[in-house]
C-alpha cells in the first residue's frame, strides 16, 4: 500500500500540476477550430502514464510484470488491455505500458514503482517515459485518409486491424500508431516533435473543412 500523502505534499503536487504544460497545449484551440465534426477531429490526450519495459515475457519476472499490467502482448502489433491499462508490443522483450494519469497513484501505488517491484532484481528494465511522449487522438471517417497522406503502413482495415499498434513515421516523425477503434487512432510522438506533427496533421485535415466538389 502506498503511504498517505501529507497535506503539504498534496499541496505541492497540486502546484506542480497547475504549473505544467503539455507539449501541444498551445495548439488546443487550433485543434478545435481545425476539426470537422463528423468527419475528422484532432485532440491531445496529455499527461498519460507511459512506462517502458524490457523483460523476457516467459520469465518469472515477465509473469510478475504481467500481474501488474494484466498481461503482456506476445506478437508484433499486439496490444493487450486490462481495465484502463494498455500494453503495446515494441519488440520480443520490449513493451510500452500506457494508462491514464491517475495510474501513477493507483494499482496499489505508483504504476512505475509497482512495475519496478515486480521486476525485482531480475534482468530487465522499467523506465518512466511519461514526459517523453504525448498522445494525439485522430478520429472520424476521414482519419485514415489524413494518415495515408504520409504514413507508409498499409492502413486498410483488412491489414491494420483495430487493436493494432506499430512503429512508423508520420511526416518523417517517428511515432507509435495505435488503431484504438474503427475510426480512432492514437498517435504517440516524442514531446519535442509534438508541435511540428500537430501542425502537419491540422494542415492535412484542412481539405475536409471545404465543401466537396461535385
Amino acid at each position: 500500500m502506498a503511504e498517505t500523502a501529507t497535506p503539504a505534499e498534496t499541496a505541492h503536487v497540486g502546484r506542480v500540476k497547475a504549473a505544467r504544460r503539455s507539449p501541444a497545449e498551445h495548439l488546443a484551440e487550433a485543434f478545435i477550430s481545425g476539426s470537422v465534426p463528423g468527419t475528422v477531429s484532432l485532440t491531445e490526450i496529455p499527461y498519460q502514464a507511459m512506462v517502458g519495459i524490457r523483460v523476457d515475457r516467459a520469465s518469472d519476472a515477465g509473469s510478475r510484470i504481467a500481474s501488474v499490467t494484466g498481461t503482456l502482448p506476445a506478437a508484433c502489433g499486439e496490444v493487450t488491455v486490462s481495465g484502463s491499462v494498455s500494453t503495446l508490443w515494441l519488440g520480443p522483450d520490449e513493451f510500452l505500458v500506457v494508462a491514464p494519469e491517475e495510474a501513477h497513484d493507483s494499482l496499489g501505488g505508483s504504476l512505475v514503482s509497482d512495475l519496478t517491484t515486480a521486476l525485482g532484481g531480475d534482468a530487465g528494465q522499467v523506465v518512466d517515459l511519461s514526459a517523453n511522449r504525448t498522445t494525439f487522438e485522430l478520429s472520424g471517417a476521414r482519419a485514415r485518409a489524413v494518415l495515408e497522406k504520409t504514413c507508409a503502413l498499409d492502413l486498410h482495415p483488412r491489414t491494420f486491424k483495430t487493436g493494432t499498434a506499430l512503429a512508423t513515421e508520420l511526416a518523417h516523425i517517428p511515432v507509435m500508431l495505435w488503431k484504438a477503434s474503427d475510426e480512432t487512432y492514437r498517435i504517440f510522438p516524442r514531446a519535442s516533435f509534438a508541435d511540428f506533427l500537430g501542425r502537419w496533421l491540422l494542415d492535412a485535415m484542412r481539405e475536409y473543412a471545404s465543401a466537396e466538389v461535385p
